[in-house]
Parts: C-alpha cells; structure tokens; sequence
C-alpha cells in the first residue's frame, strides 16, 4: 500500500533526514576532530628528569605558545611507568607525546622503522643515573649474586637496563651483554627506593634516577652507589627524552612547535630560577621529597637542563651490535626529527 503524504509531511520527512544525516556526519567527524591541532597527550614517568615538562605544566608554557601560535591547545598529562608501558601508549594512540630513557627510544624507533617512524623529539636535560645497592659485599657489577635482584623500570627496555647491558659488556664481553638481565625486576621508582632504604626485601639494587637515587643514599647508611652512568657512557648524557610518531609531528606543525617552545622556555626557566623549580617539581608530584635534595640536584654541575640530545649515539651503536636493534642509525638524525636544535646533538 502506498501512502500519499501531504506537504507538511513531505517537509518533516525531509527535515529528520537532513537532520539524522547531519549528526551522522558529526559523529563520523569527531574522531577526526579530536586529533587535530590543539590536542597534545603526554606521558611522563617519575624522577626530576621530568622537571622541564613539570615546569612546562605549572606555568602552561605549551598553551602560550599556542596561542602565539594562534592555536588554543588543550594538554593531557598521563604518568606511566616503565619505557615499555609508554611506547605500547604511543603506538596505541594513547598518547602524541611519550617520555621515556633513550633505550626505549631506539627500540621504538627500529620497531617502527618505515611504518609510523617514531623520533626523538627533544631531550630532557643530562642526569647521572646511579645503580645503588643496600647489599655491602656489592662493590661492582660483577658482585651481584643469584639471591639479589635489581630493580629497573623495564627489564631489558629502559635506559636504565640498557646501560647495565653496556656495562656488562665491556665486563663480560659483547656475548654477555644480558647476563644481569636475569636478576633484574620491573619496579617503579618509588617503590623501589622505599625497598632499598628499609632493607630486607629480595630487591638489594636500584637503577633508579633523581631524586630517588639520592633519596636512597641519604635513606640508609648501608647503600652506596655501584655503577653511575656517565662513566657507562663515557661523560654527559642525555638519558630520558620525548618522541613522537612522523604522522602527529606533520600533522599539528603548531602543537608541535609550541610544545617545543615551551621546553625552551622551561629550561631557561630552571636555569633562572632553580628554588621556584624546586616548589614545582613538590606541587606538581605532590611528593614530601626533601626541597634541599631538591635544590642539590637541579644545582649539581653534572645535571643540565637542556633540549638537544647529547651522547646517545654511543648507546644506539651498542644496541645495534648485539642485536637489539635490526637498523643501524647512521647519526642522532636518524632517530630524532632533524629539527633546529637537534643540530650539534650527538
């Protein structure tokens, strides 16, 4: 049977369909808009090695420089542990941002190699990571038994389980780059430091970062520092940096500019001002860490806060020679964006 409609219901028909049409097309749409420029979600970890992105957040330095970019940013910040639980966020599309050790860097970058292509973005600053161990007959790495573990963020994945390898290596021989790896434990830093201070626990060595390394030394009398990770690498490092995929970078050219600005900024900023970065760190991680801790660390001659990459290419040969990586990078320009300050980075 066919129904005549009038013309008031030739209208309502056609209004609901363009209506019904429209918010189909709206939805379709929302994912799209969701990524686009003006949409920044970044990962971070634990430690004083993310105080740039701290001071970055308290000050919002990334939406100023947004809107000098003209572009009204809206930031997320997520805290991750372990650069394993941050690249699965990345290639997830979880996150744009990630912020992780140069270990977890190269792995993603060779993982990706040719398909999302993640880079370095920026690097974090130069800290010297120290593995601490509570265990007095540990004097070196070749001390550790079968009965000790060591904490890391990510066995066999963090720049922290990465320079372990390296050390083993030119103890051991290439051959054995791993063998520690098996008394090593994935534990985030701040349990793991509270394990090294109380003692009695199975964990008797943290490869932490600041402040918890420090924490740890002032925390028990019977810690000391095994291994520091500057004479691994042979001086200076930059040993946490940020990376994204090649699509966001060319995607939001002004997100990405202005989150690249603002760390500029925010480094000057510790520079200029190490006791109000010190305020930051304690009311952006709502932590009790010692503020004097604090200070020592950002004033310490070893530490530099700093965007461009400094001495990882040494790390990222390694890695390639015993087979962790598959693709060799020629130069730092292979695995981070060949941006202006990435010039002179190593």
């Amino acid at each position: 049977m066919t129904t005549t409609l009038s013309p008031r219901g030739r209208l309502r028909r056609l209004l609901t369909s363009t209506l019904a049409g429209g918010l189909a097309l709206t939805l379709a749409a929302a994912p799209l808009l969701a990524r686009a420029e003006g949409q920044l979600r970044i990962a971070e970890q634990f430690g004083i090695v993310y105080l740039l992105l701290n001071v970055a957040q308290d000050q919002q330095l990334i939406e100023k420089h947004g809107k000098a970019a003209g572009v009204d940013i809206k930031v997320e910040w997520l805290k991750l542990s372990g650069g394993s639980a941050v690249n699965d966020a990345l290639l997830s599309g979880s996150v744009d941002i990630a912020g992780a050790g140069v270990g977890p860097l190269l792995t993603i970058w060779d993982r990706t190699h040719g398909r999302q292509n993640v880079r370095g973005v920026a690097s974090l600053g130069n800290f010297p990571y120290y593995l601490v161990s509570n265990n007095p007959k540990v004097k070196t790495i070749a001390d550790f038994g079968d009965k000790d573990r060591i904490a890391v963020p990510a066995v066999g994945v963090s720049v922290q389980s990465r320079v372990l390898q390296l050390a083993s290596a030119k103890l051991w021989g290439d051959a054995q780059y791993n063998r520690l790896d098996k008394l090593s434990i994935a534990v985030p830093h701040p349990d793991a430091t509270a394990a090294i201070i109380s003692g009695g626990t199975e964990i008797t060595g943290h490869f932490g970062n600041p402040p918890f390394q420090e924490q740890e030394l002032a925390g028990n009398p019977n810690a000391h520092i095994v291994l520091k990770s500057y004479d691994v690498l042979g001086g200076p490092s930059s040993a946490t940096v940020l990376y994204a995929t090649e699509k966001f970078r060319k995607d939001n050219p002004k997100t990405y500019g202005a989150f690249l600005g603002a760390l500029e900024e925010a480094a000057r900023f510790i520079a200029a001002n190490p006791e109000k970065a010190a305020d930051i760190y304690l009311k952006v991680n709502k932590g009790n860490t010692d503020r004097k801790l604090l200070l020592q660390i950002i004033t310490n001659p070893d530490v530099q806060f700093k965007i461009a990459p400094q001495n990882t290419y040494g790390l990222a040969e390694f890695m390639h020679r015993v087979g962790a990586i598959k693709n060799k990078p020629a130069s730092v320009k292979d695995y981070f964006f060949d941006d202006a300050h990435i010039q002179g980075g190593s």
